[in-house]
């Protein structure tokens, strides 16, 4: 099989972690270009994974090198320009999420590039923690579930002793984004959550902002409702909270009638009539759900099965999204509390 020809469009903090992904799956396909506005970021992409060409422009990339699939890691204020450019000249997609600003732009551009081949790069579903705790639901570990809880708390929004924030250090882009913990962050648990439990509403919503470096929401409670049973899922994002560690983890715990099921960090856990327990290598699951979210595009591509995060099913996450907005109807005007 002639292995695909990919360009990567972002040279940013995320394409540090797609470019060892595709590197992995070099049977399938070759990185042969990479585009970004910085030349000195492209540059020490291209040198650190030997990448043969580098541009400043997207559109000379593809009208110059012969792509089958670009994979999209730039900003997602850019997303639904860059999706549109790169369907209008045939290639295979992925993109980061979200796939556009918010559920609209998404929905204009989804039925705009309808004939595309098209997946969305949400890898937190494919973290094996994740993918663990699903064969567990499955196997009826937890039996009919009750309730369930997922906290993500830091200590990186409270200033340490030299004035910095440990967050805006990590990612600075954080300052501007209007849209903050819901749609850069969480987003990712409610995918997920999507993917463990099956589709969900919102009930309620609240957003708070606690500091005034940043313009949007760091601090979110989320109550959604299963709509098969209508069991209650709670979920609590803070990054402002005391006594937490700066790095936030995930913290999992779905109750059911015959056990409990809990993922605290990287320790999942399965009480009651069927104990088990496994600890997990943080950075290899980090790094690994890029790599299998890239190995499970590629491997589509192949067999020609669908896509687990297309379009269609990404929808559904940023609907919840947008839900969260509608209902919590933040005010970035007021004061940080």
């Amino acid at each position: 099989m002639q292995k695909r020809r990919v360009g990567v469009i972002g040279a940013g903090w995320v394409s540090a972690y797609h470019l060892p992904a595709w590197q992995k799956r070099s049977a399938q396909a070759e990185i042969v270009a990479i585009a970004d506005p910085s030349e000195a970021a492209a540059q020490a992409r291209a040198r650190a994974f030997d990448i043969p060409a580098i541009y400043a422009d997207v559109a000379t990339m593809l009208a110059r090198e012969h792509l089958d699939i670009v994979d999209i890691c730039a900003p997602r204020e850019a997303h639904a320009e860059l999706v549109r450019l790169a369907a209008r000249a045939g290639v295979a997609i992925i993109c980061q999420k979200p796939l556009a600003t918010d559920f609209a732009a998404a929905k204009a551009l989804v039925a705009d590039v309808a004939n595309t081949t098209l997946m969305v790069h949400e890898n937190w579903r494919f973290r094996a923690w994740y993918r663990r705790l699903r064969e567990w639901l499955d196997a009826g570990v937890v039996g009919d579930i009750r309730q369930v809880s997922l906290e993500f708390l830091s200590s990186g929004m409270i200033a340490g002793p030299d004035g910095q924030r440990p967050a805006l250090v990590r990612q600075p882009f954080f300052r501007n984004q209007q849209r903050l913990l819901v749609m850069e962050v969480l987003i990712h648990h409610l995918d997920t959550l999507r993917f463990l439990l099956g589709e969900m509403d919102v009930v309620a919503a609240r957003l708070e902002r606690s500091n005034a470096d940043i313009v949007a929401e760091d601090v979110a409670a989320i109550t959604l409702r299963r709509r098969s049973d209508g069991v209650l899922v709670q979920v609590m994002g803070n990054l402002a909270v005391h006594g937490a560690p700066p790095a936030p983890r995930d913290h999992l715990r779905i109750f059911g009638a015959r056990g409990t099921i809990e993922l605290d960090g990287n320790q999942l856990t399965a009480f009651g009539e069927r104990p088990q327990a496994e600890q997990f290598d943080a950075d290899l699951v980090y790094q690994g759900s890029y790599d299998a979210a890239i190995a499970h595009f590629l491997d589509c591509l192949d067999s020609g099965k669908p896509f687990e995060t297309a379009p269609a099913d990404n929808m559904e996450t940023l609907r919840l999204v947008e839900a969260i907005y509608a209902l919590a109807q933040f005010d970035p005007t007021q004061e940080p509390r």
